[in-house]
């Protein structure tokens, strides 16, 4: 090899490694330990061992993006209705940010929903919610939410990577980095999506800076879920098969070379697509399923029309029922994380029926789900969560000149999540807000301390998973905010 060759193909761990003043040592020791699969030829998707006992094992969530009124769901204001038109004090309007309200003439809107308590514990749902309703007693309902993102794309990042910025990785790539997945020949990290697409799209299940293997995978809606996953045909799986293993053998060269862990997530990547091939359409195929589970999970049902942004294609009834479904059957593998993603809940008009619409989508399959879990025994080891960036305005959306108010704005301050199974105790109601629905009144929680809570619901340390990136160690929850560990939510 010329020199100028060598030049050229020279990589920065050369230097490091050569480097007379001893950072190469450093360096190579601390990639060895951070990177042992690289050389071991594990999978990195193999089971790790979590920093201490879990209660959860799997999770399964539910990503409502758009941003659900709580106003009109869980969260009931009295007072709100009895203030309905009027406007709001100054004092909580100085200093605050909106999308699109116009603060000088904004009033306040009271809800038109009925809401009544359910279960032994008396939980507070909406009439729009009468079958998540019937699992009161299994749900655990946050109502002091509140997150520092004003806007839905970093809103959503914010709650999905920790904080409202590109490039960082979302909590699933987090979690099978952290533990791994027991199931080899699936993804550990699966993404369904259904209706619109989220204004975050690709990037609220990427792996950011840790290696690609934990990034999501994006599942479609029917019976070609991976594109370019089958042979084609006349070519046998045998010569698949051989063609694999000469490809394998020229990467580990060059990952021996170069020692870039991209190299071994590659490797990664080529085999689980061989092994998905047979484990993948098993998966997606739905005969085996008794009739009174996909009744009650609503698969055959019909898309009424309306809804808005949340209809998507016209489909979004059937394909959430159908991802909420495959969901359970996905933790059932041994799949470690699952995102069901449905766009949009974003009502700045027409309010009353496009969140009737979007209610009606998941309130039967949702409820299905939790129900369904238990069933099988899954429920104790899986953790369902049901989630927006933020939540609405008690506001009435007033942008333009419009004289009627028929939605709400985006509203950080204060919003509502679900949460079910995996440790969770159920039949809670944690955190208040105030009596117009503005900021919360009681244990407010953050989106990372939020996210601490599930690291720990799974074993693990938000401060202790880190990865080095960009000269510090990295973690989902933000290394500049104090996060905290919510044991009251613990069964």
């Amino acid at each position: 090899m010329s020199p100028f060759h060598q030049y050229l193909t020279r990589t920065r761990r050369d230097f490091l490694t050569t480097s007379a003043c001893g950072l190469g040592g450093v360096a190579l020791s601390h990639m060895l330990a951070e990177n042992a699969h690289a050389s071991t030829g594990a999978s990195p998707l193999a089971p790790k061992p979590p920093h201490f006992a879990p209660k959860a094992k799997n999770c399964i969530f539910i990503f409502m993006a758009g941003a659900p009124s709580q106003l009109d769901l869980f969260d009931p204001k009295p007072k709100l209705n009895e203030l309905h038109g009027k406007k709001m004090d100054a004092g909580l309007l100085e200093g605050k940010r909106f999308a699109f309200i116009k603060k000088e003439s904004a009033v306040l809107m009271g809800s038109s929903r009925k809401f009544s308590r359910h279960g032994q514990s008396g939980m507070w749902f909406s009439d729009l919610l009468p079958h998540m309703a019937g699992c009161a007693d299994d749900i655990c309902m946050v109502r002091s939410m509140h997150t520092d993102q004003f806007n839905h794309h970093p809103g959503q990042l914010q709650m999905q990577c920790g904080e409202g910025r590109f490039g960082l990785p979302a909590t699933g790539a987090w979690l099978t980095y952290g533990l791994g997945s027991e199931n080899q020949n699936l993804p550990g990290y699966v993404v369904l999506t259904a209706g619109r697409g989220s204004s975050g799209g690709a990037t609220l299940w990427q792996s950011g800076f840790l290696p690609s293997s934990y990034a999501g995978v994006r599942f479609r809606n029917g019976n070609d879920p991976l594109l370019n996953l089958k042979n084609p045909d006349g070519l046998p799986s045998s010569l698949q098969r051989a063609g694999l293993d000469t490809l394998k053998t020229l990467n580990n060269q060059h990952l021996s070379r170069v020692g870039d862990e991209e190299i071994a997530s590659r490797i990664a990547s080529y085999e689980l697509a061989f092994r998905m091939q047979s484990a993948a359409p098993e998966l997606i195929d739905l005969t085996g399923e008794k009739k009174h589970t996909m009744d009650a999970y609503g698969i055959e049902r019909t898309t009424p029309s309306g809804g808005g942004r949340g209809r998507g294609n016209g489909k979004a009834y059937g394909e959430f029922s159908r991802n909420c479904l495959l969901a359970r059957r996905m933790v059932e593998r041994g799949v470690r994380f699952v995102n069901i993603i449905h766009a949009s809940w974003d009502h700045h008009s027409n309010l009353d029926e496009e969140l009737k619409f979007n209610a009606g989508m998941s309130d039967q399959p949702v409820a299905a789900l939790i129900k369904d879990l238990k069933e099988q025994g899954l429920l104790d080891e899986t953790l369902v969560v049901w989630a927006g960036e933020f939540g609405r305005t008690p506001l009435g959306e007033n942008r333009n000149g419009r004289k009627a108010n028929t939605g709400r704005d985006h509203h950080p301050n204060a919003f509502t999540i679900l949460m079910a199974g995996g440790g969770i105790k159920g039949g809670l109601s944690y955190g208040t807000t105030d009596e117009i629905g503005w900021q919360p009144a009681e244990n407010p929680v953050h989106v990372n301390d939020f996210q601490a809570t599930l690291l720990a619901l799974f074993g693990l340390d938000h401060e202790k998973l880190t990865y080095p990136h960009a000269g510090s160690e990295r973690r989902l929850t933000s290394i500049t905010r104090q996060s905290k560990i919510i044991s009251d939510w613990f069964a």
